[in-house]
């Protein structure tokens, strides 16, 4: 049994169906990375996985547990944690203030969020360096290295995280990714939505999406050798 289990999933907004009959696996300690073009159906994937979408029909199973439409509180509780596309910080908050909001499930165990708060600094050494400054006044890279730490301080086994790449520069980008495949080395299982193509240098599992269904399964290098693939799925040149 695959550490997270989808099989049939059909999810949608009001009468308007996006996915029909997906299934996926993946494995306890995989980065996997869902690519695909916009409207393809990445975001609502990841969002009925963290519970914030109910399915219509289908089920999700995270480590022998059926979690199909629970409530998002109990599965951060359950290790799922969705870092969401577009960063949404709490601009005025501080860093410190947004990464303690992070651990809030652990509120009462400030002992042992402490490492969990300095390692969260290790992977990204510039929140320390603005410890007091205010969410709002960061750049978007730093936004972005805000919200998958406060992630983080959720202590999740599985990451969830939608365009982390978004919005930056390839140097930022490739920041970002390095310090994703570090949290997966580090015993965190990884679910990637991607638009960004070199997400996949990181990947022990790569899926493509179109129009809410799976089209393709693989390892990340078939799909980074594969311009045919590339082309007819991300829009990428021959």
């Amino acid at each position: 049994m695959a550490f997270l289990e989808i099989r049939d999933l059909r999810v949608g907004y009001g009468s308007l169906p996006v996915i029909q009959n997906l299934s996926l696996d993946i494995e306890d300690g995989e980065t996997a990375v869902l690519l695909g073009l916009n409207g393809a159906g990445k975001t609502t994937t990841v969002m009925a996985i963290a519970g914030m979408l109910k399915p219509w029909g289908g089920s999700i199973v995270l480590d022998g547990t059926d979690i199909t439409g629970a409530d998002p509180r109990k599965l951060v509780a359950q290790g799922i944690v969705l870092v969401p596309e577009g960063r949404h910080v709490f601009p005025q908050l501080t860093i410190a203030q947004n990464l303690r909001l992070g651990a809030w499930p652990y509120r009462k165990d400030r002992k042992a969020t402490r490492p969990v708060l300095e390692q969260a600094l290790e992977y990204f050494p510039r929140l320390r360096e603005r410890w007091g400054q205010l969410a709002g006044t960061l750049s978007g890279g730093e936004q972005q290295m805000l919200a998958i730490a406060r992630g983080l301080m959720a202590r999740p086994k599985m990451l969830l995280i939608d365009e982390a790449s978004l919005g930056l520069s390839p140097k930022l980008t490739q920041t970002v990714f390095d310090v994703v495949d570090r949290i997966n080395h580090a015993g965190t299982t990884v679910l990637l939505v991607e638009q960004n193509a070199g997400a996949l240098a990181i990947a022990d599992r790569a899926f493509i999406i179109e129009k809410g269904q799976l089209v393709y399964t693989g390892h990340g290098d078939e799909i980074l050798d594969s311009q045919g693939l590339r082309r007819a799925y991300l829009g990428a040149p021959v």
